[in-house]
């Protein structure tokens, strides 16, 4: 007995179409892993120049931040460290308002409050660090301060 020969194939009932969505998704999925990792650099350089070197967590006051934020090293250190937390963090929420949310409506109010916090904390946190000065107390001891 042979097996039935199959020569062509039926046409779907409805005919898929791929949606043009971009490569936002697959650039987003890239994005968690490497600002992950450069992540995990930055958050454990923090906490060993923090903890680890001088007098550890005892010399941690308003001076030691004055001091660290007076080298712009540190400032772009400490910038870079808040935007890629809270980006990747958004991003990860954005995530999970995608997979969870079923409606549209909630989907796009969820994602519109996430969009609207993380503009906040990015702006606020970027002006803390670029107008941070410790200095504006005339009677401020501090070296940062004596060295103008």
């Amino acid at each position: 007995m042979s097996a039935p020969s199959i020569t062509s194939i039926p046409k779907p009932r409805s005919p898929y179409k791929a949606r043009k969505t971009g490569n936002f998704e697959l650039n987003s999925w890239l994005f968690m892993r490497g600002s992950g990792l450069l992540l995990v650099v930055l958050v454990f350089g923090h906490l060993f120049v923090n903890l680890m070197v001088g007098k550890g967590v005892h010399a941690i006051d308003f001076a030691f931040v004055a001091g660290k934020w007076a080298n712009p090293f540190w400032q772009v250190w400490d910038l870079a460290m808040l935007w890629l937390a809270e980006l990747h963090g958004m991003n990860g929420l954005r995530t999970i308002i995608n997979d969870y949310a079923t409606k549209d409506t909630t989907r796009f109010v969820l994602k519109t409050l996430l969009y609207f916090s993380a503009l906040i904390v990015l702006v606020l946190g970027t002006l803390v660090i670029f107008t941070f000065d410790p200095c504006l107390d005339p009677a401020s001891t501090l070296e940062v301060c004596t060295n103008r």
